[in-house]
């Protein structure tokens, strides 16, 4: 099963970059994405699901997809998806059964 959801993909918009990727991101909510990470889901002309991603300014999701040189903190990916899912879950978008 395929987690997939417009709502979620077009939630990125006008939101700031959770990335922050040092001297790689250019700060501009303008260009934000909701950018999937690589995990066991994800490959050529494949996205992993919507939930196992982040808001990433043009800048930083090119260097995380590839198409530009940069290095990514993968170490400092729980803490932009932590942010992201606290964004998600503000706006009402994402829920959580059961959560107070």
């Amino acid at each position: 099963m395929r987690v997939s959801s417009k709502k979620l993909r077009n939630s990125a918009q006008g939101q700031d970059c959770t990335v922050c990727m040092p001297g790689t991101c250019n700060h501009n909510p303008e260009t934000t994405v909701l950018a999937h990470l690589p995990c066991g889901q994800k490959g050529m002309g494949m996205k992993g699901f919507d939930t196992v991603a982040v808001y990433a300014c043009s800048a930083c999701h090119d260097v995380i997809d590839g198409r530009a040189a940069g290095e990514v903190d993968w170490s400092d990916m729980p803490r932009a998806i932590a942010e992201t899912h606290e964004s998600l879950i503000l706006s009402g978008i994402l829920t959580v059964k059961g959560a107070a």
